[in-house]
């Protein structure tokens, strides 16, 4: 993998994008070739249309990113990245026509949309053929040797037998007899120089993934290893950049302090994200105000009780605030205390069920975003109740608290809606991944994923 900005991508998907958003500009000069020699005119230079062939395919090419076309299911389905790749080229282009439209002097193209369309669905459709059978080929997988025969040896091989998978684990050995859990492994008395055998295998990465470090390390074998160019990583770190999480059943408080992340040198991010928290939150509220106030109207005329609900959460360093949202269940939802919701919940109402599907009950979180106790990108924020029982269930969880909590969430784009400690407990760790390498970049990221979220709402509750 490739970190980008603190964020791990695979080089398969890095080199899969950049491919296509080379394929984009093809198919936008062929769609104004095409156009131009309908009309019987002279299309010049490329250096005259440069812009905006670059710009309406980066355009594209984002809502490419934003639907999950390079998501691991998209990577392992032919089927489901044609779907997804008929989508996004859509949205593409209608925002391309919605661009042209407020800025028709640019000459966005509005006469060649359509033969855009066409040719990008084509090359595009046309490289998924051709590239199918090689992206989850072992030629563009890493080759790890495994240290440990053990339980954390186990869940990389299952983790490596993954379609989506960046790596192929060539070798497992086992360190001692006690520890081997895997029939494979090979014994490390077998084994008589380390060195010489990850040089026959091609192997260009070690983890270690020994249950018990103690007198178990082959120091001077690694650091041979080392020295030779071969990338030696431990088990934490090796499945925190290979599943975008920080794994809780491995971690130490350690590991939290001397690995990389954390970064105090964020002023210049916290500033950058508190603007465009501004700037997009008061965007956002005038677009959406009609929008609020007619479903405020409906919720009002479906249930008794008001069109809002306002609801204590914790915040940034565990400073509560109150949440704001229109109202998608009955009154005395809450008689009892507060509750996750549920599958087929019969304390939502109709209009309930609707607004939540589309998400139009968060819209008006956007004044707490306004407010400065969120962020439109960070951790959920969670009742209290649920915060004083989960951090006695479940290691670390207080540090989510680090960051202002978010409408929207690295957690909220990689795990479904969770309503149990074990689900809070899974998409901590996606949070702790987020805590622990926020750049704007990630933030980025995950605005344009979210807009997957929203079309294929398959959490939603």
């Amino acid at each position: 993998m490739i970190r980008l900005f603190k964020h791990y991508i695979p080089h398969a998907v890095l080199l899969l994008g950049l491919l296509d958003l080379a394929l984009l500009i093809l198919a936008s000069e062929l769609a104004w070739q095409l156009r131009a020699y309908q009309i019987e005119m002279d299309p010049g230079p490329l250096s005259g249309r440069w812009v905006p062939i670059i710009g309406s395919s980066f355009i594209v090419w984002l809502a490419m990113i934003g639907v999950g076309v390079y998501g691991p299911l998209a990577l392992r389905s032919l089927r489901f990245a044609g779907a997804r790749l008929l989508v996004a080229i859509s949205l593409g282009i209608i925002a391309l026509a919605f661009i042209d439209f407020l800025l028709p002097e640019s000459t966005f193209w509005r006469s060649t949309l359509l033969y855009a369309m066409g040719f990008s669905i084509l090359v595009l459709v046309l490289d998924r053929l051709l590239l199918n059978s090689f992206l989850g080929s072992s030629a563009f997988k890493r080759r790890v040797m495994v240290l440990g025969a053990g339980d954390r040896a186990r869940r990389l091989r299952t983790l490596s037998e993954r379609p989506e998978s960046g790596f192929a684990t060539v070798s497992f050995i086992a360190m001692s007899d006690t520890e081997k859990v895997l029939a494979e492994a090979i014994p490390r008395g077998a084994v008589q120089d380390l060195g010489q055998y990850v040089e026959n295998l091609g192997v260009s990465e070690v983890v270690l993934a020994l249950q018990e470090r103690r007198n178990a390390l082959p120091l001077n074998d690694l650091l041979r290893l080392k020295t030779k160019g071969v990338h030696i990583n431990d088990f934490s770190s090796f499945m925190e950049r290979e599943t975008g999480r920080v794994d809780l059943e491995t971690v130490n408080p350690s590991w939290l302090i001397f690995s990389d992340g954390f970064s105090s040198g964020r002023m210049f991010s916290s500033a950058a994200k508190r603007i465009f928290d501004i700037v997009a939150s008061c965007f956002l509220l005038i677009l959406t105000l009609p929008i609020i106030a007619i479903f405020a109207v409906l919720v009002k005329l479906d249930s008794k009780g008001p069109a809002f609900f306002r609801q204590e959460r914790v915040g940034l360093y565990g400073e509560p605030f109150h949440l704001i949202k229109l109202r998608s269940m009955r009154i005395d939802a809450e008689k009892d205390g507060a509750k996750w919701a549920e599958k087929d919940d019969p304390r939502i109402t109709r209009i309930g069920h609707f607004i939540r599907k589309l998400r139009i009950d968060e819209l008006p979180q956007t004044w707490s975003v306004l407010q400065g106790h969120m962020s439109f990108v960070g951790p959920r924020p969670e009742v209290p109740q649920f915060v004083s029982n989960l951090e006695q269930d479940i290691p670390f969880y207080s540090e989510r608290h680090m960051v202002k909590p978010g409408i929207t969430g690295w957690a909220q784009i990689n795990y479904p809606y969770g309503a149990s400690i074990e689900d809070s407990r899974k998409k901590l760790e996606f949070d702790l991944y987020y805590a622990k390498n926020y750049t704007p970049f990630l933030d980025f990221v995950i605005l344009l994923q979210t807009v997957r979220v929203i079309l294929w709402p398959e959490g939603a509750r």
